[in-house]
């Protein structure tokens, strides 16, 4: 049961973080997009509800897995959720820069003078970047920990520190993981985890 939990929570994770992530970048990317950024609030508020949906499902993975990953060690164990909360808090970070927008929105139309609201709405785009890149890292050492999608978690966490750095990689990095997620989840759903006999211990 808790095999088909986690699996259903990886499964709509990827969902719901992928959708918020195409409704927020299509209201964020057009161009003099503060223009109209007031006028689809509802929309970028529900693209950031979204994407907090997903941070309940990576604090979740922490919890749920927590007594699987203790009955092997109680260390990795609570280095699974604690590096799952800090990817969680990253990500709710980068969903509080995302809603800075809507303020500063506003207060482009009515401003006359509108550079520095463009420039105070380019650094809360970059800041959201970076908040996002450090969740992906944190989320690359819990792969490490797990023991879990080594390759594409590697990928991950090698690719969020480059983009940290400044190299834009438009988050192909991103793809091996979330692939692995995606079989993860529907493994889990079918097969469950697999049960050592007493015997075998």
């Amino acid at each position: 049961m808790i095999a088909r939990i986690v699996g259903v929570v990886f499964l709509v994770g990827m969902v719901v973080g992928i959708g918020g992530n195409v409704l927020i970048l299509s209201l964020l990317t057009p161009p003099d997009y503060l223009s109209t950024i007031t006028s689809n609030s509802m929309l970028l508020g529900l693209g950031a509800l979204m994407w907090l949906l997903a941070v309940g499902g990576d604090v979740a993975h922490g919890v749920l897995m927590f007594p699987i990953l203790k009955q092997h060690s109680e260390r990795i164990a609570i280095g699974y959720l604690a590096t799952r909360i800090v990817d969680a808090m990253f990500i709710a970070i980068m969903v509080l820069f995302i809603l800075v927008q809507l303020p500063i929105g506003s207060e482009y139309l009515k401003a006359a003078d509108t550079a520095y609201l463009q420039g105070l709405s380019t650094i809360s785009t970059e800041a959201s970047l970076y908040a996002y890149n450090f969740a992906m890292t944190s989320l690359g050492v819990a792969g490490f920990i797990a023991i879990w999608g080594m390759v594409g978690y590697i990928i991950i966490f090698g690719g969020s520190i480059l983009e940290i750095l400044g190299f834009d990689l438009l988050s192909i990095h991103t793809i091996p993981g979330g692939l692995w997620e995606l079989f993860i989840g529907v493994w889990l759903i079918v097969k469950g985890f697999k049960v050592v006999p007493d015997s075998a211990k």
